[in-house]
């Protein structure tokens, strides 16, 4: 098992390049599942989630090519019909996240799909009733085996219909989209999830000769077509790294310039941290944060603690609520977090408080930060990434505190984030992979 060790203090700066988008790269990699033609996508990222679903799909018979440094093209003309069905490739699937996404393309292409829990972040119940539902409402049967803990689905004719999401999921929505494209007959979703990344799944697969409208909205509509044909695609800047990116540069950053960011599709990012005080400046398609000696975080109108929370696109993401915590640990100011998605994922806030962090929490969902205001620097520790995101924000934690840091697991970081140490070294940290 790899570590960090980080010798904190060392200032930030210069210029660095968000990689592509994880949760797109895993959505529109299935996508092309659904085609037995070459579909080209471009800005893969380099990681171990996205990297271990690209081998998921040459083992079940896509023909994958690497075309350059982030570019693959995918063919699924010969798909291995019998390995879908192994014990093989369900363990598979049982220790990767992403690997749910295959079952819409599956269902709709093949008329059957076979499934277990998968894995992922250990940041509580991350259930899959909205998938199932969704399948359910266009005609497929799910089956349990119990000796084998995994769902067989089937389906001889997929037909649309209304309906409407009990939460607007986002690997569920992608998941029906991609299961509907074939369905006979118009399938409308209601409360659908908006994010870019699903913006973009419509996109290619509107290439792909899908008839999908709606795009943006949580009213999805989808005409059903008979095939899908090749198509190229590239995918976003990972507006989580950006944002990984800001905080790293507002608590031990000397002036950074984060670069093609996609500036439209970072919704409410920016303001988030400005709402903590964080100078955040565009210019053209970049971000550029400026040392910050101090910041402080505002207030309501009415004079009440700020407090930040997640919410569905375009609301905040749930993802940087641990990176905006580590930010706040040095503000002049209080402010609220409340967490409402995963019961476990604040848990990683007691090794903050072990670095000398100012932080109260409440209860699983919800932690008051109250700011050192630099005051007060942060100290070294040995600790161990529970997630991807909370893995960063230590990440960030130890890059700003005094004296050496150890951060264990950090198989759990390269899942998100790619060569991150030797990228934040060119910057000026101090980070070695042991």
């Amino acid at each position: 098992m790899a570590a960090f060790i980080i010798e904190g203090g060392h200032p930030l700066t210069g210029t660095i390049t968000p990689q592509g988008a994880k949760n797109e790269a895993l959505q529109v990699i299935c996508a092309t599942l659904l085609t037995a033609e070459e579909v080209v996508i471009e800005n893969i990222p380099d990681i171990r989630d996205v990297n271990n679903l690209i081998q998921l799909l040459r083992d079940i018979g896509v023909k994958v090519s690497q075309l350059g440094k982030s570019s693959y093209a995918f063919q699924a003309d010969n798909l291995r019909l019998d390995y879908l069905q192994s014990d093989e490739f369900v363990q598979k699937c049982a220790q990767l996240r992403g690997s749910v996404l295959m079952i819409g393309p599956l269902l709709s292409r093949m008329g059957k799909a076979v499934i277990t829990k998968p894995g992922g972040d250990k940041i509580g119940r991350r259930r899959l009733d909205t998938h199932f539902l969704g399948f359910e409402r266009l005609g497929a049967q799910f089956n349990h085996i119990a000796e084998r803990n995994v769902y067989e689905i089937a389906a001889d004719h997929l037909k649309g219909c209304y309906m409407l999401l009990d939460e607007a999921s986002v690997t569920g929505t992608a998941n029906i989209i991609m299961a509907a494209v074939f369905a006979k007959g118009t399938t409308t979703i209601y409360n659908a999830a908006c994010e870019p990344y699903i913006q973009q799944l419509c996109h290619l697969l509107n290439q792909m000769g899908a008839r999908i409208s709606g795009i943006g909205s949580n009213l999805l509509t989808i005409v059903g077509v008979s095939t899908l044909h090749g198509a190229r695609h590239r995918i976003l800047p990972d507006m989580i790294e950006v944002g990984s990116f800001i905080g790293m540069a507002a608590m031990c950053g000397d002036g950074i310039r984060i670069k093609d960011v996609s500036l439209p599709n970072l919704g409410i990012i920016p303001d988030a941290f400005r709402r903590l005080g964080v100078r955040v400046k565009a210019e053209g398609d970049d971000l550029v944060i400026p040392r910050q000696r101090h910041y402080e975080v505002q207030s309501f109108i009415d004079g009440t603690i700020m407090t930040l929370a997640d919410a569905p696109w375009p609301g905040l993401t749930p993802d940087l609520l641990s990176v905006l915590i580590v930010v706040a640990t040095q503000a002049r100011g209080s402010v609220l977090f409340h967490q409402k998605m995963f019961e476990s994922r604040l848990f990683f806030v007691d090794k903050l408080i072990d670095m000398g962090a100012q932080i109260i929490l409440c209860d699983p969902h919800r932690a008051v930060v109250v700011g050192h205001d630099r005051k007060l620097q942060l100290r070294g520790g040995r600790m161990s990434s529970p997630d991807i995101r909370a893995g960063i924000a230590l990440l960030i934690a130890a890059m700003s505190a005094k004296g050496s840091s150890r951060i264990d697991n950090i198989e759990q970081i390269d899942r998100g984030y790619e060569d991150i140490e030797a990228r934040l070294n060119a910057l000026g940290a101090k980070i070695e992979r042991v």
